[in-house]
């Protein structure tokens, strides 16, 4: 059995930069530095240390070339040498605007670049010792550095109150295009992270709902061996006849017994697979329901379910990740319920829906519309889920329930009991034609075969 990666691994994972992408970045920097120097010094005619600029750029040129022939390009950094080899751009950068006017250079603001490109990698800590690193020697080069190249006729002077100027927009820019970069780049890793936790929830219990028919395969696969068994204990049974001992005998007989009792098993095992498709398949909504509150009525807390609705009653596909998200919602409801959840379960001609209620705190305000989101704690301090499998104690648990289920073609409301009342509300809806469309492909097309989840059209946005 292969070892599945669990959401934490995944949180670290997700960090490591590849060797390859600071490589390509750095011989881009390498590239509009060594354009920048030599139009300056060729172009402009500007009096410049031209070779100790050119030296300073070859140092990352044989920085880069020792990487490439020392690592293979899909090599993965760990957080410190991602850091360390940001530092050397930081230092390389700051050298060289030492030779060519410190922060008087207009070229002083990248030294942003290697600080964005850490706040989107990186962890905060050594974002902030870039940052200040970064600052630190921005600060150095607004004392100490060579005259700012300049025509030779004329003298540029800048006031000091300027380059103050220029120093404070490189740390108030390194600090909000930080922490900007840090927190984009940590939402789209969170939504990735728990979009693959979604993935390793919904295999799972896809894996579970196919046991069956793997049961029944192997029913169909052992029936041949198991004739010629039954087939030879004959042929034994007739060849000895009187001769046979007694010992021998009763081993016969015996065997005869395990083999009819090896029939049985596999015939039922057969019965299952011919009524799969009607009754593990296909499932009712009050069945749907009664399958959800089971496992809930020996917890102490009352369940108070009803169906209603117009016309027949609905029914869907049994779908392993519906099912997962409508437990894990019914769960949360009971784990913070005081004494009672309802669950309302109905139905029109043109739509199907749960409603399910609990007298508990209610979601926190503060994170009411964030909810559903991925790592959002969903209500109360102190409170936690009775283990959320796939991302239990990371705030995921709803936020994979909502995404199965949403994947099916409904709509989910999350919402506080308005007064008197408390606690929380959900409400999932499907248009009735979405939550049966399974069913009538199954009754009328004869298809055999999983249909998919949802078609685009049906999937709200």
């Amino acid at each position: 059995m292969t070892n599945e990666a669990s959401p934490i691994d995944l949180v670290h994972d997700a960090r490591h930069l590849r060797l390859d992408t600071l490589v390509r970045l750095r011989w881009l920097a390498i590239t509009g530095q060594s354009a920048a120097v030599a139009g300056a010094h060729l172009g402009l005619g500007l009096p410049l240390p031209f070779g100790w600029c050119f030296l300073v750029i070859a140092a990352s040129s044989w920085l880069n070339l020792i990487l490439r022939v020392r690592f293979p390009a899909s090599y993965r950094l760990s957080d410190t040498s991602a850091a360390l080899l940001l530092a050397f751009d930081i230092v390389q950068l700051a050298a060289l605007l030492f030779l060519t006017g410190g922060l008087q250079n207009p070229f002083s603001l990248l030294f942003l670049a290697p600080v964005l490109i850490s706040a989107t990698a990186l962890p905060p800590a050594h974002t902030l010792a870039l940052g200040l690193f970064a600052v630190g020697l921005s600060t150095l080069l607004a004392l100490v550095h060579r005259p700012l190249p300049w025509f030779s006729a004329e003298r540029m002077e800048i006031p000091f109150l300027y380059v103050s100027g220029v120093w404070t927009a490189i740390l108030l820019g390194i600090a909000f295009t930080g922490v900007y970069a840090w927190r984009v780049a940590e939402e789209a890793r969170q939504l990735a992270q728990a979009l693959a936790a979604t993935e390793l929830v919904l295999a799972r219990e896809q894996h579970l709902s196919q046991l069956d028919g793997l049961a029944a395969a192997a029913a169909h696969e052992l029936g041949t061996p198991l004739a010629t068994i039954t087939v030879v204990v004959s042929e034994l049974d007739r060849a000895l006849g009187p001769a046979a001992t007694p010992a021998v005998a009763e081993d016969l007989k015996l065997l005869r017994e395990q083999v009819e009792r090896c029939r049985g098993i596999l015939s039922k095992l057969t019965s299952l697979d011919e009524d799969q498709s009607s009754f593990l398949e296909t499932i009712s909504l009050s069945h749907l329901v009664e399958e959800l509150v089971a496992p809930q009525r020996a917890l102490g807390i009352i369940l108070d379910v009803s169906t209603r609705g117009e016309g027949t009653e609905p029914r869907c596909r049994r779908n392993p990740g519906v099912l997962y998200g409508l437990s894990n919602i019914v769960d949360n409801a009971v784990d913070f319920a005081e004494s009672r959840v309802v669950i309302e379960a109905r139905w029109s001609a043109d739509r199907v829906w749960l409603e399910i209620r609990d007298d508990g705190p209610g979601f926190a305000p503060d994170v009411l519309l964030r909810v559903g989101e991925p790592y959002v704690t969903t209500r109360g301090a102190g409170r936690s889920g009775s283990g959320e499998e796939g991302g239990s104690g990371l705030g995921l648990g709803l936020f994979i329930a909502k995404t199965l289920i949403e994947r099916s073609g409904a709509q989910i409301a999350l919402a506080n009991a308005a007064d008197p009342s408390t606690g929380a509300m959900v409400r999932i809806a499907w248009p009735r034609h979405v939550f049966e469309r399974d069913v009538a492909a199954r009754k009328f097309g004869g298809t055999s075969g999983a249909l998919p989840l949802t078609t685009a059209r049906d999937v709200p946005i």
